[in-house]
């Protein structure tokens, strides 16, 4: 494949999302949306990337060189459509000898594939090549008119004759130029349509009057589906879901549920996972071979090592990692910790800011105390250590390796290997106070209902 440049352009305000936020850093699969378009384009193989914004939107500008750090972004300081746009682009490909592909930051599911074959296509002879699809309902986009493997003209809706509008063929908004013929025609777009702009896609008949090849290509319609509102995001987000889901179980990933499981662009999975219903990851999950992630559990930013099982109602977080084999049972939360190889934490406990070693027993509502109001500490548990039920461990605290906690205890100070800790009032029975301590409730609650 030859030199490939992407422009993607995300300029536009989004007016309908009703946000403070610009429309482009919507998220799909928990990356935005623009995000997606730049690094589809990388992985398509171009070497130039560039991204047309608006003024005052330096928050897409840094997105963008999150995503791909040697991105060139560029200002579009009037909105005078998408020919307009590419215009500002000029660096990007005035000098190119290869091809130049014309993306959308709100088009968020075009698949690198797309993207490659477009290439290939001009590589092929084509001089440029148009993206189509075939909608449920046609109305509102831009129709392509063909004849035979010829594309003749793309006609705005707004601008179309009735029986243009008949044509179901529709116009993703995604174009392929070789460089050479877009610095032909990008000068040449006029703007005698219904809004006075320069619409890009009337490059596809200035093509045509110079002799030159033009082709068009379909993909599927939720391939390119483009987003302007709430509804249209979370079908776009909708059809993210599914396509993950569907690569998972192909790779050998068993979802009890498939359509309840949320994941994220960056989720890594290994093979003979098994995920049950209602599960959701958030960006920054990776699991190894062997992993069972039981219903209602939530993960984010956590690694859980081979044969490792959590949930049901688990909750991983901030940097968490399991290590093999280890078991974490319903309503267990880790926090930005390390749970070794074996490591046991059946119910109803919160650790956070914690080391802990291999073969741990954490009792059901143990606690790490990690937060003082103002700063979090560290709690450290050894290997073998038994922690009683109901122990709140005060960091900065160690327990040694083969320590044991009593249960129910306050542990505020160190405990060396293989000590047992008692933290806890001692316990006094008095005969006779269960009926005094009733009588004088029962006493209280008449006297306030009078």
């Amino acid at each position: 494949m030859t030199d490939l440049v992407a422009i993607v352009l995300a300029a536009g305000e989004g007016t309908r999302m009703r946000s403070a936020m610009p429309k482009v850093l919507h998220r799909v699969g928990g990356l935005p949306m623009v995000s997606h378009a730049v690094a589809a384009a990388q992985a398509a193989g171009a070497g130039t990337v560039a991204v047309v914004i608006g003024p005052n939107h330096d928050a897409i500008r840094d997105a963008v060189r999150i995503a791909v750090p040697g991105a060139a972004v560029l200002e579009q300081s009037e909105r005078l459509g998408t020919g307009h746009a590419v215009q500002q682009a000029r660096v990007a490909f005035e000098q190119a000898g290869g091809n130049v592909v014309v993306l959308y930051a709100d088009t968020p599911l075009v698949r690198a594939e797309t993207i490659a074959a477009i290439a290939t296509r001009l590589d092929a002879g084509a001089d440029l090549v148009v993206v189509g699809f075939e909608p449920e309902n046609p109305s509102g986009y831009g129709r392509l008119l063909t004849d035979g493997e010829r594309l003749l003209a793309i006609r705005e809706h707004r601008d179309a004759t009735e029986a243009e509008r008949a044509v179901r063929l529709c116009n993703s908004g995604i174009m392929g130029f070789k460089a050479a013929t877009l610095r032909a025609v990008i000068d040449r777009i006029g703007n005698a349509n219904a809004k006075g702009e320069y619409y890009l896609t009337d490059a596809v008949e200035l093509a045509n009057a110079d002799g030159l090849a033009v082709a068009f290509t379909v993909v599927d319609a939720a391939e390119v589906i483009g987003v302007d509102d709430r509804q249209k995001l979370a079908l776009a987000e909708g059809y993210f879901q599914e396509r993950q889901r569907a690569a998972f179980m192909a790779a050998g990933v068993t979802l009890r549920d498939p359509a309840t499981v949320y994941f994220s662009h960056d989720t890594v999975i290994g093979r003979d996972v098994t995920i049950g219903p209602s599960v959701v990851f958030a960006p920054g999950v990776t699991l190894g071979d062997g992993v069972t992630v039981e219903a209602f559990c939530h993960l984010a930013d956590a690694t859980l090592a081979a044969g490792s099982d959590i949930g049901p109602f688990a909750r991983l977080r901030g940097g968490a990692v399991l290590e093999e084999g280890v078991h974490l049972g319903n309503f267990v939360e880790v926090k930005k910790s390390r749970i070794g190889k074996g490591t046991k934490a059946g119910h109803l406990s919160y650790l956070g800011d914690a080391e802990i070693g291999p073969g741990v027993n954490i009792g059901a509502g143990t606690i790490t105390c990690n937060y003082d109001g103002v700063n979090k500490a560290l709690t450290v548990i050894g290997a073998g250590a038994f922690i009683g039920s109901n122990t709140s461990l005060v960091a900065p605290v160690t327990i040694g390796a083969g320590a044991y906690t009593g249960s129910g205890s306050v542990i505020t100070e160190d405990v060396e290997p293989g000590a047992l800790a008692l933290g806890r009032a001692r316990q006094v029975n008095k005969p006779g106070y269960a009926a005094m301590i009733r009588e004088r409730a029962l006493a209280l609650k008449k006297s306030k209902q009078r």
